[in-house]
């Protein structure tokens, strides 16, 4: 079936929520084993049913942000996602209060009742208009992102199709596109800081009414954070910054070098190569061929997955007027069905996609026997696992789509990957000290984001963009707005990834695979270490881990001579 017969309903709640009480009853009356699993395997499919809803609905109106039904429906999710939220919060109360608990736990996963008791921490009915309004201000911040009608030389430019501009190889271009992005971000300052001070008070009026100190702390519950704590986090905040910026530095100065520049400013960052960034050759249609060969080359389930993904059109690829930024993948339960969102644009991002995404829509083909919604996913730091491997196990396949460029891809793969480490936890430690401090003005933040950028990111050079100097670049992390506190986990997940990277491209493991696919099939069942115990990789948070993931890279990058990137 194609992903444009995939029948949308909207859930009538008052109906569902009937069924839903039936089965929740049976749940908590049940004398044996068999009538409890029963009434849990029958929420789990009454669950996948509105789970199912909620993603076509949010895919579609992503997609095209101008459709006025699925606006609605938009609005409806908003509005209506909190009270199905209630519901679950009364499933998991109800699981965990069960008396045939201990003999439920042998029959589901174990990360259910972990999820169950963190949901119950983070949710009551009586927030649901905060919940309301924390949705709806996301959706907000979403369409202003989308509505960017960006004019330059007579041509009109989203967000995403302008990138390729500041990328170019003519410094005016360069510097000229880069200054039209930074006038709409700065055009719109107001209304970016309006919907984030909103946010911040909602959030924090959420997690201090169910006894959090801030919203820091609920976060960090919220996000599942079962194997290590706040403290962890921030002492590898630090060593990321005592011992990778210095090392990003050396490669930024080794890119002003290649380009002839006494120094890098900000907008000569994008460009890597004075030749110009690789650029994957061909349409989008036939950079999909190429991945689809890549693919079944790789292994058998690889192949048959990209199949299914194809044949289903479950890739939105280009990027048009009206579309949402960003890229992502999510999964369409009734169907057991992965989706990829992207807004390709003529940039090696079109590849990244292709692998990083495909490696997020894998593990969910591969987890397709898991029944219960919120586990399908693994959490956030783990699942970025796959996508962020994929990247890499795809290296050998990499001169189908960059021939001659091949090299220049890879090591500005690999370089970029090590340089979003230090922005990575500057993202985290930006939302730790704002929900600390909910009362500073929007000059305060964007101060505290300026301050922090000069530690991580020192090769900023704003003397060009005085804008950017205010401390707005955080406006287009997307992240900080509709998923706050999910960017700390990209950068666990890329220590992680570098050491897959390693067996994979250097060491040639012949185990690496299997290993790879394990953590594919247990998708959100097992916890973070519980999922680098399996793939056979080192914690993060070990020490020396850091140490020996990044010399490694560090030490391959530096031995790629000049001559084998122009």
């Amino acid at each position: 079936m194609n992903f444009n017969n995939y029948e949308y309903l909207r859930p009538n709640y008052e109906e569902y929520r009937t069924e839903f009480s039936k089965a929740l009853q049976q749940l908590s009356e049940a004398t044996s084993i068999e009538s409890a699993t029963a009434a849990v395997s029958h929420l789990n499919e009454l669950r996948a049913q509105v789970e199912t809803a909620y993603n076509l609905a949010t895919i579609r109106y992503s997609i095209d942000t101008n459709d006025t039904f699925y606006e609605e429906e938009d609005q409806f999710w908003n509005d209506y996602q909190p009270h199905f939220q209630g519901l679950d919060f009364e499933f998991y109360q109800t699981l965990l209060a069960s008396p045939l608990l201990a003999a439920l736990k042998e029959h589901f996963p174990a990360t259910l009742f972990l999820y169950a008791q963190s949901r119950i921490k983070t949710f009551h009915p009586d927030l649901i208009p905060l919940f309301q309004e924390e949705n709806q201000l996301g959706s907000d911040y979403s369409k202003l992102v989308a509505s960017a009608q960006i004019d330059f030389d007579g041509n009109i430019y989203t967000l995403s199709q302008i990138t390729p501009l500041t990328q170019s190889v003519d410094e005016k271009t360069r510097r000229r596109a880069t200054e039209k992005v930074v006038e709409f971000y700065a055009t719109h300052a107001n209304e970016f800081e309006t919907i984030y001070d909103n946010m911040i008070k909602t959030r924090t009026q959420i997690a201090t009414s169910l006894g959090f100190d801030n919203y820091v702390a609920f976060a960090d519950v919220l996000m599942n954070r079962w194997d290590y704590d706040r403290p962890m986090i921030e002492t590898y905040r630090s060593e990321v910054l005592k011992k990778i910026v210095p090392v990003t530095q050396k490669l930024y100065q080794r890119q002003a070098q290649r380009n002839g520049l006494e120094q890098l400013n900000f907008h000569d960052l994008s460009l890597v190569f004075p030749t110009g960034n690789a650029t994957p050759l061909g349409t989008p249609e036939e950079l999909v061929e190429k991945a689809r060969i890549m693919y079944h080359e790789l292994a058998p389930e690889t192949g048959e997955f990209f199949d299914f993904m194809v044949e289903r059109n479950l890739l939105d690829l280009l990027s048009k007027t009206g579309k949402q930024a960003g890229g992502y993948c999510t999964y369409i339960q009734d169907y057991q069905s992965p989706f990829i969102f992207a807004n390709f644009n003529g940039t090696s991002h079109d590849v990244d996609v292709l692998t990083h995404e495909a490696g997020h829509a894998f593990q969910t083909y591969e987890s397709r026997w898991i029944n219960e919604p919120e586990i399908v996913f693994p959490n956030y730091e783990s699942c970025e696992i796959h996508s962020m491997s994929m990247e890499f196990i795809a290296w050998p396949w990499m001169e189908s789509f960059f021939e001659d460029q091949t090299n220049k891809y890879k090591f500005n793969h690999l370089a970029s990957a090590l340089q979003f480490l230090p922005y990575g936890v500057l993202v985290d430690h930006f939302q730790q000290k704002v929900y600390e401090n909910p009362t500073w003005t929007a000059e305060e933040r964007n101060a505290c984001w300026r301050e922090l950028e000069k530690q991580y990111c020192p090769e900023r050079n704003y003397d060009l963009f005085p804008e950017m100097e205010k401390g707005i670049y955080w406006f287009r992390q997307g992240h900080i707005f509709t998923s706050p506190f999910y960017y700390i986990d990209y950068t666990l997940a890329q220590v992680c990834a570098f050491q897959f990277w390693k067996r994979f491209n250097v060491e040639q493991d012949p185990t690496a695979w299997q290993d790879y696919l394990a953590i594919c099939q247990v998708g959100g069942t097992k916890t973070f270490l519980e999922i680098l115990d399996i793939a056979h990789l080192r914690s993060p948070f070990e020490a020396g881990a850091l140490d020996e993931t990044i010399t490694i890279v560090d030490e391959y990058l530096t031995h790629v001579s000049e001559e084998e990137i122009q």
